[in-house]
Protein backbone atom coordinates (compact mmCIF):
# COMPACT_ATOMS: atom_id res chain seq x y z
CA UNK A 1 0.00 0.00 0.00
CA UNK A 2 0.97 3.77 -0.70
CA UNK A 3 0.88 5.63 2.46
CA UNK A 4 1.35 9.77 2.57
CA UNK A 5 3.18 11.17 5.89
CA UNK A 6 1.86 14.28 7.86
CA UNK A 7 3.06 15.73 11.17
CA UNK A 8 0.72 15.88 14.28
CA UNK A 9 -0.20 19.80 14.18
CA UNK A 10 -3.86 21.60 14.75
CA UNK A 11 -4.48 21.12 11.53
CA UNK A 12 -4.41 16.58 11.29
CA UNK A 13 -5.81 16.59 15.01
CA UNK A 14 -8.66 16.28 13.78
CA UNK A 15 -7.89 12.96 11.72
CA UNK A 16 -5.38 11.53 14.70
CA UNK A 17 -8.68 12.11 17.00
CA UNK A 18 -10.34 10.19 14.79
CA UNK A 19 -8.50 7.35 14.78
CA UNK A 20 -8.20 7.14 18.56
CA UNK A 21 -12.01 7.73 18.85
CA UNK A 22 -12.45 4.59 16.45
CA UNK A 23 -10.33 2.65 19.10
CA UNK A 24 -12.18 3.37 22.05
CA UNK A 25 -9.65 6.22 23.29
CA UNK A 26 -6.63 3.66 22.57
CA UNK A 27 -5.58 1.07 25.09
CA UNK A 28 -8.24 1.97 27.49
CA UNK A 29 -8.35 5.61 27.22
CA UNK A 30 -4.84 6.49 26.62
CA UNK A 31 -5.20 9.09 24.01
CA UNK A 32 -0.96 8.20 23.58
CA UNK A 33 -0.14 10.31 26.91
CA UNK A 34 1.29 7.86 28.80
CA UNK A 35 5.04 8.56 28.21
CA UNK A 36 4.27 12.18 29.03
CA UNK A 37 4.85 13.43 32.27
CA UNK A 38 1.17 13.36 33.39
CA UNK A 39 0.64 10.46 31.80
CA UNK A 40 -0.42 8.30 35.10
CA UNK A 41 -3.32 10.37 35.51
CA UNK A 42 -5.89 8.71 34.13
CA UNK A 43 -9.55 10.17 33.24
CA UNK A 44 -11.63 11.94 30.38
CA UNK A 45 -9.25 15.06 30.86
CA UNK A 46 -6.37 13.06 28.39
CA UNK A 47 -8.17 14.16 24.99
CA UNK A 48 -7.90 17.59 26.12
CA UNK A 49 -4.30 17.53 27.61
CA UNK A 50 -3.48 16.06 24.34
CA UNK A 51 -5.12 18.44 22.24
CA UNK A 52 -3.03 21.34 24.63
CA UNK A 53 -0.02 19.66 23.85
CA UNK A 54 -0.38 19.75 20.12
CA UNK A 55 -1.43 23.44 19.84
CA UNK A 56 1.54 24.06 22.40
CA UNK A 57 3.92 22.05 20.29
CA UNK A 58 5.31 20.19 22.90
CA UNK A 59 3.23 16.01 21.25
CA UNK A 60 5.00 15.28 18.46
CA UNK A 61 4.04 12.42 15.98
CA UNK A 62 3.88 10.98 12.30
CA UNK A 63 0.72 10.48 11.00
CA UNK A 64 0.13 7.44 8.38
CA UNK A 65 -2.81 8.65 6.06
CA UNK A 66 -4.67 6.41 3.35
CA UNK A 67 -6.11 9.30 1.76
CA UNK A 68 -7.47 11.76 3.78
CA UNK A 69 -8.35 8.71 6.80
CA UNK A 70 -5.36 8.63 9.60
CA UNK A 71 -4.85 5.08 10.09
CA UNK A 72 -1.53 5.24 12.38
CA UNK A 73 0.75 6.94 14.33
CA UNK A 74 4.63 6.76 15.43
CA UNK A 75 4.84 9.24 18.95
CA UNK A 76 8.50 10.69 19.15
CA UNK A 77 9.67 13.19 21.47
CA UNK A 78 12.64 14.64 23.21
CA UNK A 79 13.19 12.94 26.85
CA UNK A 80 11.84 15.75 28.42
CA UNK A 81 8.54 15.67 26.47
CA UNK A 82 8.40 11.91 26.88
CA UNK A 83 9.71 11.24 30.59
CA UNK A 84 8.07 7.94 31.24
CA UNK A 85 9.39 4.74 29.67
CA UNK A 86 8.50 1.25 30.35
CA UNK A 87 11.41 -0.43 31.92
CA UNK A 88 12.54 2.94 33.44
CA UNK A 89 14.72 1.05 36.09
CA UNK A 90 16.60 -1.06 34.15
CA UNK A 91 16.94 1.58 31.61
CA UNK A 92 18.42 4.08 33.68
CA UNK A 93 21.41 1.45 34.96
CA UNK A 94 21.85 -0.14 31.52
CA UNK A 95 22.29 3.08 29.61
CA UNK A 96 24.55 6.41 29.87
CA UNK A 97 23.76 9.55 28.68
CA UNK A 98 19.97 9.89 26.97
CA UNK A 99 19.41 10.94 23.35
CA UNK A 100 17.68 14.16 22.11
CA UNK A 101 14.73 11.91 20.80
CA UNK A 102 12.65 9.03 22.14
CA UNK A 103 10.01 6.99 19.69
CA UNK A 104 7.85 6.15 22.49
CA UNK A 105 4.57 3.98 20.81
CA UNK A 106 2.74 3.27 17.44
CA UNK A 107 -0.66 2.67 17.22
CA UNK A 108 -2.07 1.16 13.73
CA UNK A 109 -6.29 0.71 13.01
CA UNK A 110 -7.20 -2.36 13.39
CA UNK A 111 -8.16 -2.78 9.75
CA UNK A 112 -4.70 -1.89 8.53
CA UNK A 113 -2.78 -3.84 10.71
CA UNK A 114 0.43 -6.05 8.74
CA UNK A 115 -0.21 -3.98 5.65
CA UNK A 116 3.18 -1.55 6.59
CA UNK A 117 1.63 1.31 8.81
CA UNK A 118 4.24 0.88 11.59
CA UNK A 119 7.29 0.58 9.54
CA UNK A 120 6.00 3.61 7.36
CA UNK A 121 5.54 5.97 10.39
CA UNK A 122 8.64 5.37 11.54
CA UNK A 123 10.40 6.25 8.19
CA UNK A 124 8.20 9.08 8.73
CA UNK A 125 9.26 10.46 12.38
CA UNK A 126 12.84 9.89 10.87
CA UNK A 127 12.41 11.98 7.81
CA UNK A 128 10.63 14.81 11.01
CA UNK A 129 13.43 13.92 13.33
CA UNK A 130 15.88 15.16 10.71
CA UNK A 131 13.55 18.25 9.86
CA UNK A 132 13.98 19.48 13.44
CA UNK A 133 17.65 19.38 13.90
CA UNK A 134 17.94 15.29 14.00
CA UNK A 135 20.70 13.94 16.27
CA UNK A 136 20.86 10.19 18.43
CA UNK A 137 17.23 8.67 18.46
CA UNK A 138 16.32 5.82 20.49
CA UNK A 139 13.37 3.39 21.09
CA UNK A 140 12.32 0.34 22.95
CA UNK A 141 10.68 -2.29 21.32
CA UNK A 142 9.87 -5.80 21.44
CA UNK A 143 11.91 -8.92 20.31
CA UNK A 144 9.12 -10.88 18.79
CA UNK A 145 11.36 -13.37 17.09
CA UNK A 146 10.20 -17.02 17.97
CA UNK A 147 6.84 -16.13 19.98
CA UNK A 148 3.29 -15.23 18.76
CA UNK A 149 2.25 -11.65 20.45
CA UNK A 150 -0.67 -9.85 19.10
CA UNK A 151 -0.28 -6.80 17.20
CA UNK A 152 -2.30 -4.75 19.37
CA UNK A 153 0.10 -5.21 22.18
CA UNK A 154 3.28 -3.98 20.60
CA UNK A 155 2.86 -0.13 21.67
CA UNK A 156 6.54 0.08 20.82
CA UNK A 157 6.66 -2.37 17.54
CA UNK A 158 9.17 -4.66 16.78
CA UNK A 159 12.54 -5.03 17.39
CA UNK A 160 13.28 -6.48 13.65
CA UNK A 161 11.70 -3.57 12.01
CA UNK A 162 13.68 -0.72 13.73
CA UNK A 163 16.62 -3.05 12.77
CA UNK A 164 15.35 -3.19 9.28
CA UNK A 165 15.60 1.05 9.45
CA UNK A 166 19.51 1.40 10.78
CA UNK A 167 18.87 1.25 14.62
CA UNK A 168 21.43 -1.24 17.09
CA UNK A 169 20.76 -3.07 19.82
CA UNK A 170 22.61 -0.86 23.03
CA UNK A 171 20.89 -2.87 26.00
CA UNK A 172 18.05 -5.56 26.89
CA UNK A 173 15.46 -4.27 29.10
CA UNK A 174 13.51 -7.41 30.66
CA UNK A 175 13.32 -10.87 28.77
CA UNK A 176 12.12 -9.30 25.22
CA UNK A 177 12.86 -5.47 24.92
CA UNK A 178 15.80 -3.82 23.56
CA UNK A 179 16.93 -0.19 23.68
CA UNK A 180 17.87 0.67 20.16
CA UNK A 181 19.57 3.83 18.66
CA UNK A 182 20.37 5.32 15.70
CA UNK A 183 21.79 8.85 14.45
CA UNK A 184 19.53 11.30 12.27
CA UNK A 185 21.39 13.68 10.71
CA UNK A 186 20.02 17.15 10.32
CA UNK A 187 17.80 17.82 7.29
CA UNK A 188 18.45 21.62 5.69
Amino acid sequence: MSFNIKSLSPETWPAYAGLIERHGGVWGGCWCMEFHSDGKERGPHRKERKECRVRDGTAHAALVFDRDRCVGWCQFGSPEELPRIKHKRAYELAVEGRPDWRITCFFVDKEYRGKGVSSAALAGALTQIASLGGGTVESYPEDVEGRTVSASFLHNSRLAMFEHQGFTRVAQLGKNHWVVSRVVAAKA
